[in-house]
């Protein structure tokens, strides 16, 4: 076994699709005419109707190795990844795989449902090309890892999803595969499961090469050492670096933005960015620098008599995962009552931040019968890009003193 072995190739991957059935059907007689006849086809060009699910797509994946394939829903990932399991065949280009392959992309796939867990567990070790003797020798912690033994003599049919999904990664996961490819079913288990599930593919790692697929990029960005971004069925960025890549990936979507932030109870009149100073309207173009002093303005209007106001605040990534909040207002600054205009600005120094897009979200409370409760709450209120030289795994980034002791 060759440490840094090219175990999937992907050479200039090209596969079209037609948008109507009937067009499409039509043009598989045509073609199939034509290949009787000894006609090659030209398959680089689209006919009408159709369209590159993929296209040109070239990588290497080696021993040791995890790819992330991310993009957005459309981008062409579910596409080659049927080409790599061989479900569909390519029109363009070629796949070179080396060694055991195993693929956990849907949730049951290879599974028999009328078969027990147990009797699933040797069809899929014999497919990928284990003895019986070999699949004796693991089946024991491949039951224990998946979590299921009281029901691991049951029909698979009868099987909740997250029970499929830790039998699945079982056992590709004790079956230790030269290639793994994983696409989004991590997403069904629990968390513990999930991190189960984690620590054993750092294990795998040192003699498998794993392609992951996901739309979490915090699981992306604990799991691999590149990025295959895919955008329209084309290589939108390939690189090592992992953060930058899910930078970009987080630069393809738009944070709806909505403009109308009212109740019966209050409206949010108006919403300003400052940095070191400058006023930045509400749009989605906001660009901060993490250095710069940050300021947010918001003025509201109660329509009521409100007891003892206070503005929340939570802070959000790229894939709207909340990560900082600023809340208990009141203790800053206190309004006993407020009716109509109120008019309130925090700041901080700085935003250690890594480059990403982020956005904001508001929450107004108020005293009522002596308890604190919401009055409303207005999500993703504004979004920023913070311009940063950091492009880390995480959206803080501290930036500490530090003592080199001998």
């Amino acid at each position: 076994m060759e440490d840094n072995e090219v175990l999937v190739k992907v050479e200039h991957l090209s596969k079209k699709f037609c948008k109507d059935l009937k067009t499409s059907l039509w043009y598989g007689l045509k073609d199939l005419y034509a290949n009787v006849l000894g006609n090659k086809n030209d398959n680089s060009e689209l006919r009408k109707k159709e369209f590159w699910a993929v296209k040109d797509i070239n990588f290497e994946l080696r021993r040791g190795e995890c790819l992330g394939l991310i993009g957005h829903n459309g981008a062409g990932k579910s596409t080659l990844l049927k080409i790599l399991n061989g479900l569909i065949n390519p029109d363009l280009g070629k796949v070179t795989m080396r060694g055991r392959v195993c693929a956990l992309i849907e949730l049951g796939a290879g599974f028999n449902p009328i078969l027990t867990g147990r009797e699933n567990i040797y069809n899929n070790g014999a497919v990928l090309g284990f003895s019986k003797n070999e699949i004796n020798s693991k089946i024991e912690e491949i039951i224990d890892f998946a979590e299921i033994r009281e029901f691991i003599d049951m029909p698979v049919q009868n099987y909740s999803s997250g029970m499929k999904v830790r039998l699945g990664f079982a056992v590709a996961a004790q079956m230790e595969p030269d290639v793994l490819i994983i696409d989004e079913v991590l997403a069904v288990g629990d968390v513990g499961f999930m991190l189960k599930c984690f620590n054993r593919i750092d294990v795998l790692l040192k003699n498998t090469a794993i392609l992951f697929v996901s739309h979490s990029m915090p699981q992306v960005s604990r799991m691999v050492n590149q990025v295959l971004l895919l955008h329209k069925g084309q290589t939108a960025l390939q690189t090592y670096d992992v953060a930058a890549g899910i930078t970009e990936y987080y630069n393809q979507f738009k944070v709806d933005i909505s403009k109308d932030f009212k109740t019966d109870k209050v409206l949010i009149q108006d919403l300003k960015i400052y940095s070191d100073g400058v006023c930045h309207e509400n749009n989605d173009s906001i660009i901060v620098s993490e250095n710069a002093k940050f300021e947010i303005e918001i003025s509201l209007h109660f329509y009521e008599l409100v007891k003892n106001p206070s503005v929340y605040i939570a802070l959000y990534d790229g894939s709207q995962r909340g990560f900082a909040e600023i809340s208990n207002f009141n203790d800053f600054i206190k309004y006993d009552e407020v009716q109509g205009e109120m008019k309130v600005v925090f700041s901080l120094d700085n935003l250690p931040l890594s480059q990403g897009k982020y956005s904001i979200s508001i929450g107004i409370m108020h005293l009522k019968d002596n308890v604190r409760n919401t009055l409303a709450r207005f999500q993703s209120v504004i979004a920023f890009t913070i311009n940063s030289e950091n492009h880390g795994w995480v959206p803080v980034q501290f930036k500490p003193e530090w003592r080199k002791i001998k």
